[in-house]
């Protein structure tokens, strides 16, 4: 079971936004949104649709009891060295691309500047920014984290497992 608040917390998180940045978007104190996450308090009624909005999702997700399926929260630090990053690519010619790195190795790649683009010339996979992503794991958010379907019908998802 999963409150609002932990949705809020995870859904921020995975938006690489501060408390603070979150509080600014919607007129209220950064106190107020870290009670939110700590399930002091609730936000008001009339917040759930900007909340929404800020998030990408829909108010039923804000107050349902569940995360959604296709990630996870953790409670602690992931340990990067028992990560997983994976990139699959199903182009609409059939072309598959299936890419499993290590997460310990993407943070030490990115350390030393390099790009996605240096592992695969695949266009769709040139704006993935590994930084962000490296980011939202270490926060603790898991799973599928992207999913794209591109206009010429490619399809991308970037898993951490």
């Amino acid at each position: 079971m999963s409150s609002i608040g932990t949705k809020i917390a995870f859904y921020r998180k995975a938006k690489g936004m501060t408390q603070e940045e979150l509080a600014e978007q919607l007129g209220v104190s950064a106190q107020a949104v870290s009670k939110w996450e700590n399930d002091i308090a609730c936000p008001d009624i009339q917040l759930l649709v900007p909340l929404a909005k800020i998030f990408d999702t829909t108010t039923d997700d804000l107050l349902s009891t569940e995360l959604v399926a296709s990630v996870r929260l953790l409670q602690e630090k992931p340990d990067m060295k028992e990560l997983t990053l994976k990139v699959l690519v199903d182009s609409k010619d059939g072309d598959k691309v299936r890419i499993n790195l290590p997460m310990e190795l993407v943070k030490i790649a990115m350390e030393i500047g390099m790009k996605v683009p240096q592992v695969t010339k695949h266009l769709q996979l040139q704006n993935i920014d590994l930084e962000q992503i490296i980011s939202i794991v270490e926060s603790g958010v898991i799973g599928n984290l992207v999913e794209v379907e591109s206009a010429d019908g490619d399809n991308i998802r970037i898993v951490v497992e």
